[in-house]
């Protein structure tokens, strides 16, 4: 047999032993520098353990600029290896509504994709001269057995450059595919259990609508009766949401021991009340919750304060009369501050994280407290005064000037994240004779506490004509929606298991973007590269095959 045979035949037998071994053997090399391609370890386990069929179907397609072009590409390579990992239990297609041509199906369409939750995008372009404008649905809506809900893809900080914000969104798909395939397929047998504490606050049960009914979506949720006798178990962690009446020692006493004991909790709490506001003035009034000695021995305090913030949410105001109607305005309300500060925490509860709406906020310091490390992850904006309460609240506040030099107190901390093996408040002090002695830690295991000093954080607002609540960070005034609850769904989901699908948000994916002076300014010449180069490359390629050839057969 010729020599050429025998390497054709070696070709052929390799290639048919590599697709043998491919059918049994699954491996991707990700050879990226982010590691963009790679999945994190808690999404391979989730798609390797589907129980059944997933489908999604993805708007974001069509004739788009390259900003999101790029997002199409991350969300469809990630699908793909969604797919890569689970088989054939995850199928996807990209839909496109623009192509639908007849308008009344058309808005029909987009009708029914805002109805299913999926919010549109105007897209405001120009390119050579001429602007363009088009609405894209920059989303996903992810089914499963009968049930469906709706992933928004493009996310991020909106005060980010559009370039920042869409590469943030890329780094979030991940996280925002898997949650969403999370909620669906989780089982009564695998979620988690989370109690909320009630009996201490005197909010309403619609103003923590929006909050419980999200967290529902992804934890068994239970309601905890502090004045019943026992430890509280059976709990992976609790919620504290704005207290407003005084713990007692017992109260205390349990919460001290769930979280020596492992247990994880997280407070939204106020340092100050504020009952109502007019334009005479109310004063915010100092707030003792007995929670101070405990807070303290985790290394955080509560101030007795309440914020001014230059950055902030606007309020409507009277400002006089047109004729003889009043003339409303929209007017900075120095005590709604936005926060947008997230130190330098790439923590994945803040990370890309929007602005968050806080209400009459107070301050937090840090204390020494030992195995307990602190990360501050929300902060005001350098532009603040802080007034010590009893302090002085009127709507006339709003109508004056400020003096921007008065707002100079810098950066005021207002929620951290405390990690470590917590020591009892209660240790040497508990008696062998006491009941409590039974069962009694010192110091437990590793846990986490997030203390937030702001209550009116996860406090929705309610639209009082239809007597239904509004969106968790919903502004009526301004009709925007800013990021309270996600700040408080990715906390409750850290505190839980930070190793879980929240550690997708710790992806990064670097921009690399071109100098656009130097592009512009060789434009010309790179588009003739372009043109030429190939046919200048394939001829070049042709002329040596013709040489070899004339050189081996001329003879």
């Amino acid at each position: 047999m010729r020599p050429a045979s025998l390497r054709t035949l070696f070709v052929i037998a390799a290639l048919l032993a590599v697709n043998v071994l491919s059918a049994f053997v699954f491996f991707r090399l990700d050879l990226t520098q982010e590691k963009r391609y790679t999945l994190s370890t808690a999404t391979e386990n989730l798609l390797a353990n589907l129980p059944d069929d997933i489908h999604v179907d993805v708007y974001l397609t069509g004739d788009l600029p390259p900003g999101f072009k790029r997002l199409e590409s991350a969300v469809r390579e990630t699908l793909d290896e969604f797919e890569a990992r689970a088989g054939k239990t995850i199928t996807y297609r990209f839909i496109d509504p623009a192509l639908i041509t007849n308008p009344d199906e058309k808005n029909k369409f987009i009708d029914k994709l805002q109805q299913r939750g999926l919010l549109p995008t105007n897209l405001f372009a120009s390119e050579g001269g001429k602007r363009t404008e088009k609405l894209v649905f920059p989303g996903a809506i992810v089914s499963y057995k009968g049930q469906e809900t709706a992933v928004q893809l493009l996310k991020g900080n909106k005060a980010a450059s559009p370039e920042e914000q869409l590469n943030q969104s890329y780094e979030g798909v991940e996280y925002q595919l898997a949650s969403a395939i999370r909620k669906l397929t989780q089982t009564e047998g695998n979620r988690r259990r989370v109690g909320l504490l009630y009996g201490h606050t005197q909010v309403p049960p619609s103003r923590f609508a929006d909050l419980l009914a999200s967290v529902q979506q992804t934890y068994d949720l239970y309601f905890i009766d502090m004045t019943k006798p026992g430890p509280i178990a059976g709990l992976d962690a609790i919620l504290v949401p704005k207290p407003d009446k005084p713990f007692s020692e017992e109260d205390i006493f349990k919460l001290d021991q769930f979280v020596v004991n492992g247990g994880r909790a997280l407070f939204f709490v106020d340092g100050q009340r504020v009952d109502s506001v007019d334009n005479a003035g109310t004063y915010a009034q100092p707030v003792s919750l007995n929670l101070d000695d405990l807070f303290f021995r985790w290394g955080i305090r509560l101030n007795r304060d309440v914020v001014k913030d230059l950055r902030c949410a606007p309020i409507p105001l009277n400002v006089g009369n047109l004729g003889d109607k009043p003339n409303i305005q929209l007017l900075p309300w120095r005590f709604y501050p936005l926060l947008n500060n997230f130190g330098t925490s790439n923590n994945p509860i803040v990370r890309n994280l929007d602005a968050i709406l806080g209400r009459f906020i107070s301050t937090l310091d840090t204390v020494q407290a030992a195995g307990i490390q602190k990360t501050p992850l929300l902060l005001t904006s350098p532009y603040t005064k802080v007034l010590k309460a009893p302090a002085l609240i009127s709507y006339n506040e709003a109508r004056q000037q400020p003096d921007p030099q008065t707002y100079n107190e810098g950066p005021k901390l207002i929620g951290c994240l405390l990690e470590g093996r917590f020591k009892s408040l209660f240790a040497n002090r508990i008696l062998p004779s006491d009941p409590r002695a039974a069962g009694f830690r010192p110091e437990g295991v590793a846990s986490r506490v997030l203390v937030c000093s702001d209550g009116d954080l996860i406090v929705n607002d309610v639209d009082y004509k239809r007597n239904t609540p509004y969106p968790l960070g919903f502004d009526r005034f301004t009709r925007t929606t800013f990021a309270n609850k996600d700040f408080a769904l990715n906390a409750l989901d850290y505190l839980v298991d930070p190793n879980g699908v929240i550690a997708a948000r710790t992806r990064t994916i670097a921009l690399r973007p071109l100098d656009k002076i130097k592009a512009d300014a060789s434009r010309t010449t790179w588009q003739l590269v372009n043109l030429i180069g190939p046919l200048v490359l394939v001829g070049l390629v042709g002329l040596v095959w013709q040489v070899a050839r004339r050189r081996k057969y001329g003879q």
